[in-house]
């Protein structure tokens, strides 16, 4: 019988088993519901004036305060600009069903979410010829390249031909013009998706014909947003890419441009110094769905550029000359996945070589940050292989940091025993001086030198916040970095969306303030996901983990965040119920990691709020060990002695 994974569509796979894609799920923009951060001391003066209860007095207290401080139009601009993030912000709600057709809503949100992204007139990120271009443009919502009333005749299932004859709206541009070229392309696009999505039935055929033995169609996996309608229909058996032709000239360009963003971001919070060492993360899956974005981050850093044959290939990593690249060449750890490292050893032999090359050139160390740290490491006596060693991993045959395991399981004590898991699980390198090395000093040389940590987000599905590996790696290398170098918080980690229409890097911190409002304390998300049921609850549930997991490693430990969390999941009796009926052993963890999080000092909860939530513990306890009627009876007992 074969083996069949039913995956979603850009999680793409290869080897023995038929990859079945699915459909990602339904793509929201988050909206605003929650409140948004002020500076410190006009939260002080809106607090003195009585706070939020105290109505407009309030708030032209706070208002004045800014005025007379200065910070009141560049605050007004700011907020401008986070507001229309954050209301555009794409996620994906609830969890896909095999099989299913869009309903209208549903059809509306993916058509949204590809054009206002804009990638639409990009084309396809993960070609492999062609350049990109990487406007400079703040993230925001663009306009749709249609009005309304044409996205009404494609929901309602019009044809191509139709939907272009129709004039019945003043916005539609006159024939014969370039806005009515780009308008007619925007509708055929339209009306394509619509078609195809419209054919998710194949999942559920494709997965027959795999069990019978019969033929399932092949196609390339990926990502609606970014590689658009190529990726559909769903139901398909998809591949992933040709290893030996990354990265791709428009990963290179889109790696490029994030790289030298970084750069500059890290000048302006530097006094326009240099990051000596850079730490970057090499996912096997980022990998496949951007064609070598990370990578692509990487060659940009030390001054590098692929070397492409006529068939198409990448045969060597060139190095920039200095005049030409007009600044030092950065060092580079490169923190290679299990999967990266087995599935590319072509590349981690290409990357080790121009690294090695690096390391050698006949320039200025203080020009070439490579070659200075390769130097200091034979000068303590470390031998060639070992001093040009640059990429890491874990040990051979082995996989994952086990931080997340470590923080699922409670079972840590101090924050920098998670930081030295993840050191002695990635101190192997790998490349020609061997596979799987131990080579633990050569990586505390690089976590001392290194101030900056970047990781690629792939795809909208699954974010920081969403699942374990991210603090589990990006997190714990953060504070291993942090703790050999004093622990004075001198590391920053920035984050770069693959999937966004431009590849500009945001702090951690901001990165994770956006995926908290937007996904866990949106009422949108949180409705949609709890109800999906038992799963909902579930992946409620893993994100609460995350929360602790971003507190143990990051120290990201706003009391909004838990706050809010508690009173969206734990504290709100018809949420609690739901999640409680649907998967009582989720709802123990939701209300279990808040408790961990003020135990461990990483939340300042009110004694109420936790006395509240020691009780819901202790019956939900009582549930899952005596059965939900005994334990019913139990909690009505409970409470009653509480009460009295």
């Amino acid at each position: 019988i074969p083996t069949v994974d039913a995956s979603v569509v850009d999680a793409e796979g290869g080897g023995a088993p038929t990859v079945e894609g699915a459909l990602l799920q339904t793509l929201f923009s988050a909206g605003l519901d929650q409140d948004l951060p002020l500076p410190e001391g006009a939260l002080r003066a809106l607090e003195d004036a009585g706070g939020i209860d105290a109505g407009e007095a309030a708030v032209e207290a706070c208002a004045a305060h800014m005025r007379a401080e200065g910070v009141l139009p560049g605050y007004v601009s700011d907020l401008r600009v986070y507001l229309s993030e954050l209301e555009q912000r794409l996620f994906s709600a609830g969890l896909h069903v095999l099989g299913s057709r869009p309903d209208r809503d549903t059809m509306r949100s993916y058509l949204e979410a590809f054009f206002q992204d804009g990638d639409w007139k990009q084309g396809n990120k993960g070609s492999t010829d062609g350049e990109v271009a990487i406007d400079d443009e703040e993230e925001g919502s663009r306009a749709m390249p249609f009005p309304e009333s044409v996205m009404l005749k494609v929901l309602d299932g019009a044809s191509e031909a139709d939907v272009l004859v129709f004039r019945g709206d003043a916005a539609i541009p006159g024939q014969g013009t370039a806005a009515f070229d780009e308008y007619a392309g925007a509708v055929r696009e339209a009306c394509t998706i619509r078609d195809l999505l419209n054919k998710n039935t194949n999942e559920i055929d494709g997965v027959v014909a795999a069990l019978s033995g019969q033929y399932v169609p092949p196609a390339p996996g990926g990502d609606l947003l970014r590689d658009g309608s190529g990726v559909l229909p769903t139901g398909r058996n998809i591949h992933a890419l040709d290893p030996y032709r990354m990265p791709s000239q428009v990963a290179m360009a889109r790696g490029k441009a994030a790289a030298n963003l970084t750069l500059q971001m890290h000048l302006r919070d530097n006094n326009n110094l240099y990051p000596e060492t850079v730490a970057v993360n090499l996912w096997g899956l980022e990998a496949i769905k951007t064609r070598g974005e990370s990578l692509g981050v990487v060659l940009a850093l030390i001054g590098a550029f692929p070397v492409v044959e006529a068939t198409g290939r990448v045969v060597r990593y060139d190095l920039v000359p200095l005049e030409e690249l007009g600044r030092p060449r950065i060092d580079v750890l490169a923190s290679l996945s299990g999967i990266f490292r087995d599935s590319f050893a072509n590349v981690v032999e290409l990357l080790d070589d121009v690294l090695r090359r690096a390391a050698e050139a006949d320039e200025d160390p203080e020009m070439n940050y490579i070659r200075k740290h390769s130097l200091s490491l034979l000068d303590e006596g470390e031998d060639l292989d070992a001093a040009t060693a640059r990429i890491f991993s874990n040990p051979p045959g082995e996989f994952g940091s086990l931080v997340n395991e470590r923080v699922t399981d409670s079972s840590w004590e101090e924050e920098s025993a998670l930081g030295e898991t993840w050191a002695s699980r990635n101190s192997f390198s790998f490349g020609k001086g061997g596979r799987g090395v131990e080579r633990r000093n050569t990586l505390d040389k690089l976590m001392k030198t290194t101030s900056q940590v970047v990781q690629c987000l792939d795809s909208v599905e699954y974010g920081l916040t969403d699942i374990q590996e991210y603090y589990a790696n990006t997190g714990a290398m953060v504070r291993a970095m942090d703790d050999i170098q004093g622990g004075e918080g001198k590391v920053q980690a920035s984050v770069v969306e693959s999937y966004s229409r431009n590849p500009r890097p945001k702090k951690l911190n901001d990165a994770l303030r956006l995926e908290y409002r937007s996904k866990l304390l949106n009422p949108k998300w949180a409705d949609t996901m709890v109800a999906q049921g038992s799963g909902g609850a579930f992946e409620v549930s893993q994100r609460m983990t995350a929360l602790v997991g971003w507190g143990a490693t990051t120290k990201f430990q706003e009391k909004w965040v838990y706050d809010q969390s508690a009173e969206t999941y734990a504290l709100d009796e018809e949420m609690a119920k739901k999640l409680r009926d649907a998967n009582p052993e989720a709802f123990k963890n939701i209300v279990g990691r808040l408790i961990e999080a003020s135990n461990r000092g990483m939340w300042d909860a009110d004694e109420d709020v936790m006395s509240q939530l020691r009780d819901l513990y202790e019956d939900i306890d009582d549930q899952l060990e005596l059965g939900s009627v005994s334990a019913q009876r139990l909690a009505e007992i409970n409470r009653a002695q509480r009460k009295k």
